[in-house]
């Protein structure tokens, strides 16, 4: 299967239906707002009852924790990436799930480094009031552990 950049016109070929469509904008508006580290724009593409679960942290379920979540996110790191959507498959009227790659940089606001940021990725969207919501969204890196190449 062929990955479409999120900023792809492939996106509107005929290969994806209206909610595919709609849910690869989702993710183009949610690369779009990782890197300006806007949580507000983050909040508006996430259910009232999503679910973050970040890589070496818990869970953070519901609009209050997930805000608090990419609040402390974006203090601690500045993002630089693009998305590769690999699918996205809806599975019932309300439901949907993404699986896409992330590359790019990420740079450490305390001490201002910079390293390559890689990541699998894993949402799973839900239709609210006709609009596609992510409902649940986790990510692992890809990137090689630290001290290996």
């Amino acid at each position: 299967m062929k990955e479409l950049r999120c900023d792809s016109r492939e996106a509107s070929s005929s290969r994806m239906n209206t909610d595919e469509k709609a849910i690869f904008a989702v993710l183009t508006k949610y690369e779009d707002a990782l890197n300006r580290s806007d949580t507000d724009a983050v909040m508006k593409l996430y259910a009232p009852d999503g679910v973050f679960m970040p890589q070496n942290f818990p869970s953070s379920i519901g609009t209050d924790a997930v805000r608090k979540a990419y609040d402390g996110v974006f203090r601690t790191i500045t993002l630089s990436v693009k998305f590769a959507v690999a699918e996205i498959k809806q599975v019932g009227h309300d439901w949907a799930f993404a699986r896409t790659n992330s590359a790019g940089m990420v740079k450490v606001n305390a001490t201002g480094q910079s390293s390559p940021e890689a990541n699998q990725e894993l949402f799973v969207f839900q239709k609210i009031a006709n609009d596609w919501k992510i409902a649940r969204y986790c990510f692992s890196t890809t990137n090689p552990p630290r001290g290996q190449s």
